[in-house]
């Protein structure tokens, strides 16, 4: 027996959430709701804390999220608004409250701060630590020794060197120890159970250690199955009368890991497979490298790619014509069923990510602003297309760009639909506006996903 382990506390219930979360961003919230659902976990995700009527839509759930947008949020901001989010979380019941964070981290003490967050999660529990588990060998993300690893361009880099994480436009990664990199948004101690002590037996007792009244972070290092069983091991045994996390969907593949290795859950995760459409919608507001490959390869495959005028959208005198002018364009394109593609970039070298300071300027405007407007310019579009056409897919790239396109449309809540590709499935809208309920939506983060996945979309084949 582990020194820790707590067997008559050790079981799945049979009534009721076995955890709740926040999402940092509506990509990463989706991102969690594949996970769990792939893994026999039913689980929705909802735009706004949801009341016993909303839950009532949903019998058997038994883990309820929400899609938030924090991630480009300053720490003012979270203090004003998160407190009553993760009350509200809390207050349903669940033994494990996440806070849904990118498995690649970015975040920085002014924007997106996850330090910030754990300070006022772990407020809502008496737990003696905060677990955090970020390595997610399946989206092909790593920490070891508590430095974080990702995959890009073919290759694993550690995330200071990561092409696309070191030069992110609002928090680039410049410090691959998560333990430092965390340190300088919080004043809480940080711990971390290494990948040794995650596979030789150590974990238990290194967990005693470092667990105290001050609630530490305890980091667990995650990066290949064993660990990762490991780690839901720990969160799930210690877990007490209930604990705060500030985890990436690595937490939601560790417990459904250990669940499924004590028998709880089937054996072989799966998700549905979608129908193919003749056509869908595209809209895009990520500058990553993947999403410029995405872009190539729709354009090359029928798809009509037209840009949005960043420098209209920061206009107010003419936003309006070019929102106008886009819908006309992909009207006349789903009319010939030909898909449309609207995007704000073609990665980061885009001409409209290097001269975007200067954009701001002559807007004046700041990095805050601008992203919105970018944003709402392309869920008007999203929404003028749907509302003058039969479109019933849609696809949205990029983490600030999706939550604007579904709260623009309406959304109450997400399930999962279909399979897609890891991290970004295919989801079922429901909402209260019956031309957008059943609606079905791929919220995509800019580096998830093949080249292909805009055709895989169309086409409804898992890429």
């Amino acid at each position: 027996m582990n020194a820790l382990s707590n067997p008559a506390h050790d079981h799945l219930p049979d009534k009721g959430l076995w955890l709740t979360y926040f999402g940092d961003d509506f990509t990463g919230s989706t991102d969690v709701l594949e996970a769990f659902t792939a893994a026999g976990v039913n689980t929705v995700l909802f735009l706004q804390p949801p009341r016993p009527e909303d839950l009532a839509r949903f019998p058997g759930v038994r883990c309820v999220g929400v899609a938030g947008q924090s991630r480009g949020k300053n720490p003012a901001w979270m203090r004003a608004n998160l407190p009553e989010v993760f009350e509200r979380l809390s207050s349903l019941g669940a033994p494990i409250v996440q806070y849904k964070v990118c498995s690649t981290f970015d975040s920085s003490s002014e924007v997106g701060s996850i330090g910030q967050a754990i300070d006022l999660g772990v407020q809502h529990t008496r737990a003696r630590w905060s677990p955090m588990v970020v390595g997610a060998p399946r989206l092909q993300r790593y920490q070891v020794f508590g430095h974080l690893f990702a995959a890009a361009q073919g290759d694993v880099w550690r995330i200071d060197r990561h092409p696309t994480m070191s030069r992110h436009p609002v928090t680039p990664m410049h410090e691959s120890d998560l333990r430092v990199h965390l340190g300088q948004q919080t004043a809480r101690r940080i711990g971390l159970i290494n990948l040794s002590h995650m596979t030789q037996g150590q974990a238990d007792s290194v967990l005693q250690g470092l667990q105290g009244d001050d609630q530490p972070v305890v980091m667990l290092d995650v990066a290949d199955t064993l660990s990762q069983r490991e780690a839901g091991r720990l969160v799930w045994q210690q877990r007490g009368e209930g604990v705060f996390t500030a985890s990436s969907s690595g937490l939601q593949y560790a417990l459904t890991e250990y669940w499924r290795s004590c028998g709880w859950l089937a054996a072989q995760p799966s998700l549905p497979q979608a129908k193919p459409q003749e056509c869908i919608g595209v809209v895009s507001g990520s500058c990553s490298p993947m999403s410029a490959v995405q872009i190539d390869w729709a354009e090359q495959h029928g798809f009509m790619a037209e840009r949005l005028d960043v420098t209209k959208c920061l206009d107010p005198l003419l936003v309006e014509q070019e929102i106008e002018r886009l819908v006309e364009l992909a009207i006349n394109a789903v009319a010939r069923k030909v898909s449309p593609l609207i995007y704000s970039a073609r990665g980061p070298d885009d001409p409209a990510v290097l001269g975007f300071e200067a954009f701001l300027q002559r807007a004046s405007c700041d990095k805050a602003q601008a992203s919105e407007r970018i944003g709402l310019a392309l869920a008007e579009v999203m929404r003028r297309l749907l509302d003058r056409s039969t479109l019933r897919r849609i696809v949205v790239a990029g983490g600030d760009s999706s939550g604007a396109v579904a709260s623009h449309l309406g959304v109450k809540a997400f399930t999962v639909a279909a399979g897609m590709a890891p991290g970004a499935p295919l989801c079922r809208v429901w909402s209260d506006n019956p031309h957008r309920d059943g609606l079905e939506m791929a919220l995509k983060g800019g580096q998830l996903g093949a080249p292909s996945f805009y055709g895989d979309v169309r086409a409804g084949s898992v890429g």
